[in-house]
């Protein structure tokens, strides 16, 4: 069983914002140390709590940064770059790096109104991203029908993943192509997504077989409450923008306890933290246990963002000794 970890770069109060980006790095090469399978870093534009807006980048700095562990995106958002573009960016990773990186790719597009005249996109940009992945992959086959070839990428071979929400699912498998989806809270959601998902496979060039990632958020600590306590900052920043329409920078977990919420307010921020795994290593080690067994899972993708840098990472050790990596 594959374990692997996406950070989101999350910025923090307090600390500016060029430092998640670093933190991210950091963790990568704390997370490479503990034996964990992928490190991935996401695409977000114009949110003023996560600093990762470029992954490619990033992922060539997580990639210099690391020796073994293999680096990607989860992901780049592809209907918001041309997929000449991504092709040559993940080329030119794949040469400086070889046989160490991944190309999560997703549907969506920006996270409001303004965000997507920016990038010069709307909603229905995502309703082509089966077409936009095609092309994508054509660009390594060198099949492409305008008769221009991507350099260096053409005939390299990068492991495409799709970042299945929604209908996510069924273009992954009519592509042939694994599959990661989310989120643990709601396992029969996922459980269909994932049954329908392997129905529906074709096997292709990329992938002969079904191939399940499950992410989502796991808190391990010394006791139920330090691990539930390392969920607080990111539920509290989701029901922020879930009542005030921006995703704000995390927060210490302390601050969020001593704030008075909204009804509302409480109401989403009760709904973030409910449903999440988190608990003691014995805890975290049965639910794990229960997660695999129902989805039948190859490898499992934690996607933990919390204020604390050391919980996170001592979170993350605990997870690797359950996991029995290294």
């Amino acid at each position: 069983m594959r374990f692997s970890v996406l950070d989101r770069s999350r910025t923090r109060e307090h600390h500016p914002a060029p430092e998640a980006l670093r933190d991210t790095v950091q963790l990568a090469q704390d997370v490479e140390r503990l034996g964990f399978h992928r490190f991935w870093v996401s695409e977000h534009h114009g949110v003023p709590g996560v600093a990762g807006s470029a992954p490619t980048v990033l992922a060539a700095a997580v990639a210099a940064a690391t020796r073994t562990i293999r680096v990607g995106t989860g992901g780049v958002m592809l209907p918001n770059h041309r997929p000449l573009i991504v092709a040559e960016q993940f080329g030119v990773l794949e040469s400086l790096f070889p046989g160490r990186i991944d190309m999560g790719l997703g549907r969506s597009v920006g996270f409001t109104d303004g965000v997507r005249r920016a990038l010069g996109r709307d909603k229905d940009d995502a309703d082509d991203f089966a077409g936009q992945l095609d092309e994508l992959l054509s660009w390594f086959r060198g099949t492409s029908p305008t008769g221009v070839h991507a350099r260096p990428s053409e005939g390299l071979t990068v492991p495409p993943f799709v970042l299945a929400m929604g209908e996510g699912a069924d273009i992954a498998a009519r592509a042939g192509l694994p599959m990661v989806i989310g989120d643990f809270r709601d396992r029969e959601r996922m459980r269909r997504g994932i049954d329908r998902y392997r129905a529906g496979f074709r096997p292709s060039a990329w992938a002969e077989e079904p191939y399940v990632v499950v992410s989502g958020t796991i808190a391990v600590a010394g006791t139920p409450e330090e691990a539930r306590r390392i969920l607080l900052p990111e539920a509290w920043a989701m029901a922020h923008s879930r009542t005030h329409g921006t995703f704000p920078p995390l927060a210490p977990a302390e601050e969020v306890e001593r704030r008075t919420m909204t009804a509302r307010e409480r109401g989403f921020y009760e709904a973030g933290l409910a449903g999440q795994m988190y608990g003691t290593e014995e805890q975290v080690a049965y639910e794990l246990e229960s997660l695999i067994k129902e989805t039948d899972a190859q490898e499992v993708l934690v996607t933990t963002s919390t204020y604390d840098r050391e919980a996170l990472l001592d979170s993350y050790t605990r997870l690797a000794r359950i996991a029995g990596l290294g």
